[in-house]
């Protein structure tokens, strides 16, 4: 029997086909998938612009930089996977570890009040698994302070805080399309604003610092070679081969998060009357994009064995940022991030898992309970 994965992409002939215009047309770098892309995704997020990148880690990178972080502190979650942080780092600023609320794994807004000083510039967001921070709280602290919102909805693409979907709230959003994420385009990144001059200075970053893109310049009825270059930017935009793939994605995002939820429910069901499991949490103020399924256990490391050993992978997501070597500069204690950790395990969670699949997942997560 093949391994049941913890996450898999959920393609079918859609996406290959929507391959052939980028492929016959011979466009397949920054062009016209990636503006109607861009187009669609701001549509589908609420927000003005959004802004195609090669990755999310690019998406929390140039973020980082337009909101102005440099020299300064940002708070920030170390229960995330390390690109959050790394962007931090990239700017030249210093993380400021809070600790995370032991529900639902998310940034806990009391204790960012605990860390703002003079150097504060911005707090991070991630909305862990899809389900949404308390946003409410967290952006009447940064009012109340004059700080930037930074939302990381790597996990939360579809989701959203008391209706309003995630990636809108803060000043800006950041997406990540890797294949792994709801939305999947094997790689990719989206950074959605509402500032018409972000908009701007994120299309001259992506692309080295270059005024016009190579579209752009396409567009007008003569070719124009010229072009300026009026900072140091990057390599860092999308291109249309993943554009291509997004848009057939965006397409079907709702239904695929709603097959999503509906095996959350499942999970459930199966494990809310096990005692020595404690499953996720969804609060009355979000509706999450059901990223991932995680429970908590004791015994934790036992039980990702047993389940390998079953035909069935598992994941931590994730080892707490600050404990890691890189990181020890910025290391303070957090009590509930240093123990909630080692309880923590992801099954598997995708549209794609069939009946029989769920039903042997459910099976072999009860009957643990005799191992111990």
């Amino acid at each position: 029997m093949d391994m049941i994965p913890v996450f898999k992409p959920s393609y079918d002939d859609e996406e290959l086909e929507a391959l052939r215009e980028p492929f016959s047309s011979g466009w397949i770098g920054l062009g016209p998938k990636t503006h109607e892309f861009e187009k669609q995704f701001a549509r589908f997020i609420g927000t003005k612009y959004a802004v195609g990148l090669n990755s999310g880690t690019a998406a929390l990178h140039l973020a980082m930089q337009v909101m102005g972080v440099s020299g300064g502190e940002v708070i920030t979650t170390p229960i995330t996977f390390v690109s959050t942080n790394h962007a931090i780092l990239y700017n030249h600023a210093a993380p400021v570890f809070a600790d995370v609320e032991a529900d639902t794994l998310n940034i806990d807004p009391l204790e960012i009040e605990k860390l703002i000083t003079k150097n504060t510039k911005a707090i991070v967001v991630v909305h862990y698994g899809g389900h949404a921070c308390l946003m409410s709280a967290i952006m009447d602290l940064a009012r109340k302070h004059r700080l930037k919102v930074i939302e990381d909805c790597a996990h939360a693409c579809g989701g959203s805080y008391n209706g309003q979907p995630s990636g809108s709230i803060g000043d800006i959003g950041c997406f990540s399309f890797h294949a792994v994420k709801n939305l999947a385009c094997g790689e990719g990144g989206m950074i959605t604003v509402n500032d018409e001059g972000l908009d701007t200075q994120l299309r001259s970053l992506r692309w080295l610092g270059i005024t016009k893109d190579t579209w752009d310049r396409a567009k007008t009825k003569n070719y124009s070679w010229f072009y300026n270059v009026e900072e140091v930017g990057y390599k860092a935009h999308m291109n249309d081969i993943p554009a291509a793939l997004g848009l057939v994605q965006l397409k079907k995002l709702d239904r695929l998060n709603e097959r999503r939820r509906q095996i959350v429910k499942q999970y459930n069901m199966a494990f809310s009357a096990a005692a020595w499991i404690t499953i996720p949490v969804e609060k009355s103020y979000t509706r999450s994009a059901s990223h991932n399924y995680v429970i908590k256990l004791e015994q934790r490391d036992k039980f990702v064995q047993y389940m390998a050993d079953k035909g069935i992978s598992t994941g931590v997501h994730y080892y707490p940022n600050h404990l890691y070597p890189v990181y020890k500069p910025y290391y303070r204690k957090l009590p509930v991030a240093e123990s909630i950790w080692q309880k923590i395990v992801t099954l598997p969670l995708f549209p794609d898992l069939t009946p029989s699949q769920i039903d042997y997942i459910i099976e072999t997560v009860l009957a643990f309970s005799q191992k111990i």
